[in-house]
């Protein structure tokens, strides 16, 4: 695949993506327009328009059809730039928006400083296949979480109450537990959670293979209390290259679980956290805090300051390779008190 730097780009383009269509605004070496069109969302149609041009510097926004036009206009010898959507406020805040327009700004912001876009790097696809089997499972799970809600609200509704039991068995135990006459009409809702159940099973084992044989990495990470398969090859698969973070406190900050900031003059409103990393990951590393802060009665931003310092821990252990030892701090703090000894009496007064 050949690219070209910005300084060898005869033209600049901005691409906005479309289910159906794309549209392009082209600008020369000057900055002025020189097309303004659109291309059906497809590989051929792509690869015709594009293939022919000269290497050329072309913006697009990171979305569904991101991952594989990008790597097709890689393939005709472009450059791509594929921006951070949480950058355009250009865009997203312009009162005369349109496809047309976002196209433009996108040329133009890339033209004029490709820093402004602060470029994402997207996953080998290899990597994405493999973060597709943890999100189909991540999907099943939270449809048969809502399906036992439904059958626990259901049959509370008629007066009965279903004990608690795991979300895997939770088909086979809960007949026992609802009223006749609901047996029959959620017998549907319930062949689903088997299946459901089943799936998942069958997702479970292909992770179990996709560790030990392409991620033996997050044996690492597992040995922190509360993170298990799932959470070790998911922080594996989306933070993706651990390099890339010069400091592991700002894995924190890159998952969305540091506060927001608004400092105005004298004022430091405390504010809740940004939630702008990946929504999947940060969730697992809430349910791992939680894990080991006692579970659902653990204070929230307790949990989520926790779920923040696992995310540096993981990070770290993943860069080094090291073994974790959690006692080793405090082990090391009391015999330094060890051999100060008490305070004198009447010091510091």
């Amino acid at each position: 695949m050949r690219n070209c730097s910005k300084s060898q780009a005869e033209v600049t383009v901005g691409l906005d993506l479309g289910d159906k269509h794309c549209n392009l605004h082209v600008l020369d070496a000057a900055g002025d327009t020189i097309e303004e069109s659109r291309v059906k969302t497809t590989t051929e149609a792509l690869r015709q328009r594009f293939g022919p041009m000269p290497p050329s510097l072309i913006a697009l926004e990171a979305g569904t059809h991101c991952h594989w036009i990008s790597r097709l206009l890689l393939d005709c010898g472009h450059e791509v730039l594929v921006a951070n959507p949480r950058q355009l406020c250009v865009i997203y805040q312009n009162h005369k928006k349109s496809d047309k327009a976002d196209a433009e700004y996108l040329a133009r912001l890339a033209r004029s400083d490709p820093k402004l876009l602060q470029p994402i790097r997207l996953r080998e696809p290899g990597a994405r296949l493999d973060l597709a089997v943890v999100r189909a499972r991540d999907s099943l799970v939270g449809a048969r979480t809502k399906l036992i809600n439904h059958l626990r609200g259901v049959s509370k509704s008629f007066g009965a109450r279903i004990p608690r039991h795991s979300s895997a068995t939770f088909h086979r135990h809960a007949p026992e537990s609802m009223p006749p006459e609901l047996r029959s009409i959620l017998s549907g809702v319930l062949e689903s959670l088997e299946k459901i159940t089943t799936e998942i099973q069958k997702y479970d084992k292909v992770i179990e293979k996709q560790l030990s044989k392409k991620y033996p990495q997050t044996e690492i990470l597992r040995q922190v209390k509360g993170i298990g398969a799932i959470t070790a090859l998911a922080f594996i698969l989306i933070i993706d290259d651990p390099v890339r973070f010069k400091q592991s406190r700002t894995v924190g900050a890159y998952l969305g679980l540091t506060p927001k900031k608004s400092d105005s003059g004298e004022s430091e409103p405390q504010l809740r956290i940004s939630k702008r990393g990946d929504a999947l990951l940060r969730r697992l590393l809430v349910g791992a805090a939680l894990a080991q802060r006692g579970g659902k009665n653990a204070k929230k931003r307790a949990v989520v300051a926790v779920a923040r310092k696992l995310a540096t821990l993981l990070h770290r252990l993943w860069l080094t390779g090291e073994v974790y030892e959690p006692l080793r701090q405090a082990d090391r703090k009391r015999r330094v008190a060890a051999r100060i000894g008490p305070p004198a009496q009447g010091a510091g007064r």
